[in-house]
């Protein structure tokens, strides 16, 4: 059993420092729980045991207009049978390029390794180890009726 979410749309990240402007797409959601169905014949007796996990699976992008750099990102889910779960791969790649000058590997929530067209090997980035820094949001009565917290107020509030 499962149930999706599929995002749609896009997002902006904007980098102030150096006026770059990113546009990205979403991966999707998933809450999945897989039956086991056990049959323990000592006690004649049927059991099923479920292991619920969330993931996310699909294909995302992210493109700079201003330096023409963009990137393509496959969010892998788990396989029925065997495999891992949070697993990523991506490419980078320069402006006008169609061969990656650096492809990702890892799980998204934990270590991801970069392997570079030079042949160089290396840690992308381990989000273990990254700080968890406090979001910086506008107080909801600056912000306009169809931006995010202020959309969302009440089913936060009722959720909470």
């Amino acid at each position: 059993m499962s149930i999706g979410v599929h995002n749609i749309g896009q997002g902006c990240v904007t980098c102030l420092d150096h006026d770059e402007h990113y546009i990205l797409t979403f991966p999707n959601g998933y809450g999945r729980q897989v039956n086991v169905l056990i049959v323990i014949f000592i006690f004649n007796a049927l059991s099923i045991l479920t292991v619920p996990w969330i993931e996310l699976g699909g294909e995302c992008s992210i493109n700079c207009s201003k330096t023409g750099y963009s990137a393509s990102i496959v969010f892998h889910t788990k396989p029925f049978y065997g495999g891992k779960k949070h697993r990523i791969t991506a490419e980078i790649f320069s402006p006008n390029d169609k061969k990656p000058f650096c492809s990702i590997e890892g799980e998204w929530n934990g270590v991801m390794y970069a392997k570079y067209s030079t042949g160089e090997n290396a840690v992308f980035i381990d989000t273990k180890k990254m700080p968890t820094i406090k979001k910086k949001v506008r107080k909801l009565e600056d912000q306009d009726d169809f931006e995010s917290r202020c959309l969302w107020k009440d089913v936060t509030y009722n959720l909470k």
